[in-house]
């Protein structure tokens, strides 16, 4: 054995300091909480949080890393606690290459820091290779003196690692002899036996190929390295203890749970096991804690919730009353601190949040338990022995027993769970949940995330003078409910006590920005007032965490901003500039300014000329052009008044109001923000004036960069057109007029030469005139005309006619063009064309109609058109 037994404190620091001698840079572990990756719910090994600088998406800070970081593994949640070997929480010591130094160095560094530093063995340390990679064989082998037998060829399944396509290659693994009495005992007990003897304490994984997919390997141009050992693993064999629940800090927590249920370890098995779960779920919540993950029902913060609940009930099968969750935590948080100080900074706000969980489950956890036990009783009587779907999952909408702890509590009685029933269940009512939703705002979450929000709480503007501030987070809420945290990846709210964010407001659109502390940012999207003069800062937390309580400091866009001010300052300006052209009755019926653009509505009862638009234009662009002063006023509504100040029609007021004037030209109540001097609006342009409503006419318009753009993208639009043409944009006008008028000459000749072949189409018809009641009858049919073409033919037939009725059908690109034309004489005997062309139409698939002396139709069925023509006798008999 080593002479030192080292703690796991003393072996992290060991283990990070011998890399930072062989120059690598020591990055702190980084969050749970994964950052932009989505194939991830929770960081699950050292690599993971690096793999941009792995895929080179990123520069990493050196090319040689070295990290400690905290691991949770949730695959096999279920056995946890069943055996000593399992546990959801783990820090894997790592060292990593990106396109440095490869298997010499990482081999040779591995064994040093084993022998050397921790002071193991050699003569119980044994290499494993990947079958096929002779080079790590003779590093082994040659450099490093390990003889040929005790070093193992492993196939693919152990030695070689890859996940899917991407950067993959062989792993060489150490192992480590921990003596006879941890052995099966059994002959031929070595390296890869199932036992406890030949424990692995450290992966070196060689990344050379990339794997297209297809199990086809290219050497890749920058090899890499990417190591791993799990600290507690070695710490159990530097102890020689029997499993990670035996090594110090370890133990330690596992002997306060025995106190706290009053039991004693390795007495009673099912004990241990529910010992084991407490010990181990304890750790991984509140790492996951500090973290910003919150309890909740979905992605990680159900993990979490689920690893609370069943550490929950397992210490209630231990007789333990009341919350001790969090006295737990606190020895967690001592055991760790040296190496995570934030457990220490952020421990009030751990033990609260694992109090309050806990309190919300203890609330009905004794409910379930009664319940459960009566379906059991159930099944039991109807010789069952699966639980219903529907049934579990009322344990768990009602009572908040997620499914696994159901199915365990089931289990330890040898019964089972309809799990595909229970996602049914489960689906069942999200979909309801959706059809109930009525009101969302922007983030699509119920307006109602916010109606729990204690109404003392407020907000005050600060955002004036200035674009920045630093305030505390009074309440911070998810999509759903209010939360002590967000983390990286939330979706959610933040209100803090002064804010420089503008919320919307009268047809302002609020800000947009950051919120960051040192550790985190949240990006704002929307700024919304709420009731009681709350300010909530919607949007997305882009990177760390945020907690109720922190310190922020909140920065606008003030890009944004700025083009918000332009349009809000010249909105001023367009309604006096309107009051002067078009008389004192024009007053505000709605206003909406955001970075893009300004809209108007204003009364008026006509829609405004050329010349009126001109010269409101005229006017305000003078006005901004002048670099009026823009100044506030607060003063009471009485003041103001007497001020001239233009109120908005119907506006209610509080007892103090703030009256904005431009130079001498403008002062209107107003709460929104502005420019300092006119000039800063730069320009003005009207792009519409339309009316909205009577009475209500509305003007959209740009200003600044916005008109620069508006008339860039104009410029392009007119050079694109002019290069269609093959002509300039200078003499764009002068082609467009050839051009017309050289489409209009073709089109009269076009027109001549179709009316010319329909006529030959047609050949001479009128021998197939005949005599219905007295009334004369042409009905015939031709091919290929459009119904402009049968006009002019049916007009030309009618006058040979002289007096009676015409009826044309023509079949054209597989569709039917249909004609009727009934002369004054043959009206007055009864013929009707609209309802001749009623009668027939059918036959052809379609459908028309028109007046008594000409109809049209169209129709689908070419083929219809022989019985269409022989049934216009028929039908034309019936009106004479």
């Amino acid at each position: 054995m080593s002479n030192k037994a080292y703690g796991v404190n003393e072996l992290r620091k060991m283990f990070l300091e011998f890399f930072e001698s062989k120059e690598h840079l020591k990055m702190n572990s980084f969050s749970l909480v994964p950052h932009n990756d989505n194939s991830l719910l929770l960081i699950n090994s050292g690599m993971a949080p690096l793999k941009p600088y792995f895929t080179g998406q990123e520069i990493p800070p050196r090319k040689r890393v070295t990290t400690c970081q905290k691991c949770i593994r949730t695959g096999d949640l279920e056995n946890v606690g069943k055996t000593a070997r399992h546990g959801t929480f783990f820090e894997m010591l790592g060292n990593f290459s990106f396109g440095d130094y490869f298997k010499h160095e990482a081999i040779a560094w591995s064994w040093e820091f084993l022998t050397e530093v921790v002071g193991l063995e050699a003569d119980r340390l044994y290499p494993s290779i990947y079958e096929d990679d002779d080079e790590a064989f003779e590093i082994w082998n040659k450099e490093i003196g390990i003889a040929p037998e005790r070093i193992f060829r492993f196939g693919k399944e152990d030695n070689f690692w890859e996940h899917g396509s991407g950067p993959c290659g062989p792993c060489s693994e150490i192992y480590y002899d921990r003596g006879e009495k941890y052995g099966c005992g059994k002959p031929g007990c070595t390296v890869g036996c199932e036992c406890d003897r030949y424990m692995e304490i450290w992966n070196n994984v060689f990344t050379q190929f990339d794997n297209d997919g297809h199990g086809n390997y290219a050497e890749l141009e920058q090899k890499n390295i990417d190591t791993g050992m799990g600290l507690e693993r070695l710490a159990v064999v530097c102890q020689d203890v029997d499993s990670i629940f035996d090594v110090d800090t370890i133990q330690a927590l596992r002997n306060k749970v025995c106190e706290i249920c009053g039991k004693e370890y390795r007495v009673d098995d099912a004990v241990d096991v529910s010992v084991r779960i407490i010990t181990d779920h304890i750790r991984s919540a509140t790492f996951m804690i500090s973290d910003g993950i919150m309890p909740t029902n979905e992605g990680r913060g159900y993990v979490l919730r689920r690893i609370i609940r069943r550490a929950a009930r397992h210490g209630r099968i231990l007789g333990v009353k009341g919350t001790f969750l969090a006295k737990l935590s606190e020895t967690v948080i001592e055991g760790s601190k040296d190496g995570y100080p934030e457990l220490e900074e952020k421990k009030d706000f751990i033990l609260n949040v694992l109090t309050q969980e806990e309190n919300k489950f203890n609330n009905t956890i004794d409910q379930g338990l009664s319940i459960l036990a009566d379906m059991e009783e159930n099944m039991t009587k109807a010789g069952g022995k699966e639980l219903a779907g529907a049934d579990a999952f009322k344990l768990y909408d009602t009572y908040g027993f997620p499914l696994d702890l159901t199915k365990e509590i089931l289990e330890e009685k040898g019964y089972s769970v309809d799990e595909a029933g229970f996602q049914a269940a489960m689906e069942e009512q999200k979909v309801n949940a959706r059809t109930r939703r009525k009101v969302s705002n922007y983030m699509g979450a119920d307006a109602t995330a916010y109606d729990d929000i204690d109404p003392a709480v407020t907000s005050v503007f600060v955002g004036y003078d200035s674009l920045q501030a630093s305030s505390k987070i009074s309440v911070l809420t998810s999509e759903t409910e209010i939360v002590e945290a967000l983390t990286d990846g939330d979706q959610g709210t933040v209100f803090v006590d002064e804010t420089p964010f503008y919320a919307t407001m009268g047809g302002q659109q609020g800000d947009i920005g950051i919120i960051r502390t040192a550790n985190g940012t949240f990006e704002v999207k929307d700024t919304v007032k709420l009731l009681g003069g709350k300010v909530g800062h919607i949007g997305v937390m882009t990177k760390g965490m945020f907690k109720v309580g922190d310190t922020v400091e909140l920065i606008v866009d003030s890009t944004s901003r700025q083009s918000t001010c332009k349009n809000h300052s010249a909105t001023h300006l367009l309604q006096k500039a309107l009051r002067e052209v078009l008389g004192t009755h024009v007053e505000q019926a709605g206003s909406y300014q955001d970075r893009e653009r300004t809209r108007f509505d204003f009364s008026h009862f006509q829609a405004m000329t050329r010349e009126e638009l001109d010269k409101v234009e005229q006017i305000v662009n003078d006005e901004i052009a002048a670099d009026l002063a823009v100044c506030t006023d607060v003063m009471t509504v009485e003041e103001a008044k007497k001020t001239g100040a233009m109120a908005l029609f119907g506006e209610k007021y509080g007892e103090k109001v703030r009256v904005v004037s431009m130079g001498d030209f403008s002062k209107e109540f107003c709460g929104g923000t502005h420019v300092k001097h006119t000039g800063e609006i730069q320009s003005f342009k009207i792009l519409s004036e339309s009316g909205v409503a009577a009475g209500v006419r509305r003007i959209e318009a740009l200003t600044g960069e916005n008109v620069l753009a508006y008339y860039k993208k104009l410029e392009a639009e007119v050079e694109e057109a002019a290069k269609v043409v093959k002509s300039t944009p200078a003499n764009l006008l002068e082609k467009l007029e050839h051009m017309m008028a050289e489409i209009k000459q073709l089109q009269s000749e076009n027109d001549a030469l179709k009316s010319k072949a329909a006529k030959d189409a047609l050949g001479d018809v009128m021998d197939q005139v005949v005599e219905v009641k007295g009334v004369k009858l042409l009905a015939t049919s031709v091919s290929g005309v459009g119904m402009n073409g049968l006009r002019e033919l049916g007009d030309q037939l009618k006058t040979k006619l002289g007096e009676g009725v015409v009826v044309l059908a023509s079949e054209q690109d597989s569709k039917v063009n249909l004609i009727a034309m009934v002369t004054d004489g043959a009206m007055e005997k009864g013929a009707h064309a609209g309802n001749l062309i009623k009668g027939i139409a059918a036959l052809v698939g379609g459908g028309g109609g028109g007046r008594p002396n000409m109809a049209q139709a169209g129709g689908k069925n070419p083929a219809g058109i022989p019985a269409a023509i022989v049934e216009v006798s028929k039908v034309l008999e019936g009106q004479l």
